[in-house]
């Protein structure tokens, strides 16, 4: 790993020597020696590179590895360019922060500026911030763009992931903001619920394309109904889906957010992801975080800065829409590099593979005695299954070295990308088939 810091020991020392002093130490002679710490520290002794190594893989021989993974839920199992993982391992990009100093950190820029640049035409938008911790941030974060004093009423769907509904219930309770639970209807968003929740005091909707089921919401009603009642929309959507599906601009939301996970991030046990955020000009202040924009320098050239920073530390707090003052600066990176590498018809195969292998596992495990599609809407790669002896379906499933469907309270779960080949997906139908047997 590369020494981070911008300036050479010669530097150092020259500044050192431009205030009369010898060492780092000097700065802080003002501290008393009782408090410096005069012993090693109570660690183990260190290990040698070989010993490290084979702790470590002893470590991850206990972790189950799966050869197929039919489990989604908010993490995806996509195929990743050995490209997407190559560069951000490169010492220049794996310290990537938001910088301060933004004149010495033209690439990191650079990047960022590329990402929001392909994440506003991916959802359809004008506008996207330098992302934030994750998806169910970014949705917490996005409702709480659209409240104001006289609308603090925000309109959850049931259909949106547990997490993602769990964040935005946390962010309205410490804000003492209301929130409100849109109930599901045969597996997506109720409309005509939505329309008796409407009133005055509801500064948003929130709903998410594809939803937890995977049903394909009826998006440009929902936010139809939003703004008739003077509410704002925020769609919450998988960006692969966003390569077949309508975007969220082309919907009519108001702000698009979403888990970015599926651009090229492994799955990695649970993180680092990141959650993106768009939304059109006219939101543009209340969007938090950092936007980074382009500009010229004084002897013209293409330069990039800081544009935007609304966040307490920048502005007045009472006028700060978020706290959020980071960003998944290489998750960004590499978010971008998949969708440079993968492009428009790349990403849209990808989909369109997810959905017609879904489609396959769906039809052939219908078949099955007692096997059922429990939601009969139209969905992107994920569905819902009742069927018997669940607990021993997935049990044989893990035995083969399959991850199954995720047991949720209406049934299972299942997830197909485009990595599961035919033979996979048939060696599936038939374990399933000898359990139910």
């Amino acid at each position: 790993m590369g020494h981070y810091l911008p300036s050479t020991p010669e530097e150092r020392r020259a500044m050192l020597e431009s205030i009369g002093l010898s060492s780092p130490r000097e700065l802080f002679a003002d501290v008393p020696d009782s408090v410096y710490l005069n012993r090693p520290l109570n660690l183990p002794e260190g290990k040698s590179e070989l010993e490290v190594a084979a702790y470590l893989t002893a470590l991850a021989e206990q972790n189950k590895s799966y050869k197929t993974i039919l489990r989604g839920a908010g993490a995806y199992d996509h195929y990743i360019p050995s490209i997407v993982k190559y560069i951000p391992a490169k010492e220049e990009f794996l310290t990537a922060y938001t910088p301060y100093q933004a004149e010495i950190s033209q690439g990191i820029l650079q990047s960022i500026f590329e990402y929001q640049t392909m994440i506003c035409e991916l959802m359809g938008m004008e506008v996207s911030n330098a992302s934030v911790y994750d998806g169910a941030t970014a949705a917490a974060e996005g409702v709480a763009m659209c409240r104001s004093r006289k609308r603090s009423v925000t309109l959850v769907s049931q259909a949106a992931h547990p997490d993602v509904i769990a964040t935005i219930r946390t962010y309205c309770y410490g804000v003492g903001a209301e929130m409100k639970l849109i109930p599901v209807k045969e597996g997506r968003t109720d409309e005509e619920a939505l329309k008796s929740l409407l009133n005055e005091e509801v500064s948003a909707i929130y709903f998410a394309q594809p939803n937890f089921y995977g049903q394909i919401e009826d998006a440009e009603a929902l936010i139809g109904l939003a703004h008739e009642a003077g509410a704002m929309a925020v769609m919450g959507m998988n960006p692969l889906a966003a390569a077949v599906l309508k975007s969220p601009g082309e919907c009519g939301a108001d702000v698009a957010v979403g888990e970015g996970q599926p651009l090229g991030m492994p799955l990695a046990y649970g993180g680092p992801y990141l959650g993106f955020m768009a939304t059109t000009k006219k939101n543009m202040r209340s969007l938090p975080g950092r936007i980074v924009g382009e500009t010229t320098d004084t002897r013209g050239n293409r330069a990039f800065v800081l544009s935007l920073q609304a966040r307490e530390q920048h502005i007045r707090r009472e006028k700060a829409s978020s706290n959020i003052c980071s960003n998944e600066a290489l998750c960004a990176l590499t978010a971008g590099l998949y969708m440079s590498v993968m492009g428009p018809a790349g990403m849209k195969e990808a989909a369109e593979q997810s959905m017609a292998k879904a489609r396959y596992l769906a039809g052939e495990l219908a078949k099955l005695p007692g096997v059922e599609i429990l939601y009969k809407g139209e969905f992107f790669h994920e569905f819902v299954t009742c069927m018997p002896k669940q607990e021993a379906v997935l049990n044989k499933l893990e035995e083969a070295g399959i991850l199954g469907g995720l047991p949720i309270q209406e049934g299972l779960l299942w997830c197909v990308t485009e990595k599961p080949s035919k033979a996979q997906l048939d060696q599936v139908i038939d374990l399933v088939k000898e359990v139910l047997a």
